[in-house]
Parts: structure tokens; C-alpha cells; sequence
């Protein structure tokens, strides 16, 4: 049992939580590159997104695993963006903080997802039953080339309107 809750059913809230992190993190993306206003969606990824890295370490488990480590790389990304957003008010070189930041907690629930993806279904699990096969890598590679070109685009599109 965690927070009540079966471990089936933690489960599928932590995944559901996550998929909603990564859906309004694409909104935000494109919003970024196409400078927009962020909107509700924004906060709707900032939230889901810590709430995946915060239910990530309810799980039971012994010792430190690589998702542990994403889970606190994750969260201290999201502090600095949180930060940039709300301190910094997105003036000057908050801005980009905050775009880069944004991105790369983005970017690491995709690379959770992708991993979980080659773990859980069978036919990637299939291609890559270590995740150290090239199909894993080569998935990881195109995942990591898209953020980091959408990231730039972001970067030099994205101006919030100033108050």
C-alpha cells in the first residue's frame, strides 16, 4: 500500500500524473517556440511534473536506482525554474532560464518514458532487453535531438510580455 492506495493503483496514478506532465510540457514547449502566453498549461506542467518526481520516491525500494537520481536531478531543475518563474519573473536572463530549465524537466519525464516504454512493452522490450541495444539508444539520441532544437527554437522566440 502507498498513500492509501494499492500498488496497482499508485501506479497507474503516478503514470497518469506523468502523462499529463509530459502533454501540457508539449503545450508549454510549443508555446515557448511559437511565443505564445503560457497560460494554465504552464502551471499544469509544473505541478504534474514535480508530482511525478514526488511520487516517484514513494515506490518502495531498497537503495539508490538511476530513476532516484532523475528524480532529484529533476526537482532541483524544477526549483531553479519554479525560481526563474516566480522571483525572477522571466526578466533578463530568467527568461532562458526558465526555457532551459522548463525543457530539461520536460525532457527527463520523456527519457523516463521512453525507458519505461522499452521495460513494458513487449516488442521494445523485445528491441532492447538491456537497454543498452541500439534501437534504446537510438530512441534516446532522437528524443535528446528534438529537445535540444526545439530548445533553441524556444530560446529565441520565446519574449513573455513584460508588466
Amino acid at each position: 500500500m502507498v498513500l492509501g492506495m494499492s500498488l496497482a493503483t499508485f501506479t497507474l496514478v503516478h503514470v497518469l500524473i506523468s502523462i499529463l506532465g509530459i502533454a501540457s510540457g508539449l503545450v508549454v514547449m510549443e508555446r515557448f517556440a511559437r511565443n505564445r502566453l503560457l497560460g494554465s498549461s504552464n502551471t499544469i506542467f509544473l505541478v504534474t511534473t514535480i508530482a511525478t518526481s514526488v511520487t516517484g520516491f514513494l515506490f518502495p525500494f531498497k537503495g539508490l536506482t538511476p530513476a532516484h537520481i532523475v528524480g532529484v536531478i529533476s526537482l532541483v531543475v524544477l526549483a531553479v525554474a519554479l525560481f526563474a518563474l516566480y522571483a525572477g519573473n522571466l526578466i533578463g536572463p530568467w527568461r532562458w532560464i526558465y526555457v532551459v530549465t522548463a525543457s530539461v524537466a520536460l525532457y527527463l519525464n520523456v527519457f523516463v518514458a521512453v525507458a519505461q516504454a522499452f521495460q513494458k512493452v513487449g516488442r521494445l522490450r523485445t528491441l532492447a532487453p538491456t537497454q543498452s541495444e541500439p534501437p534504446f539508444a537510438l530512441a534516446q539520441g532522437v528524443v535528446l535531438i528534438l529537445f535540444v532544437l526545439v530548445g533553441i527554437v524556444a530560446i529565441r522566440r520565446f519574449r513573455p510580455p513584460t508588466a
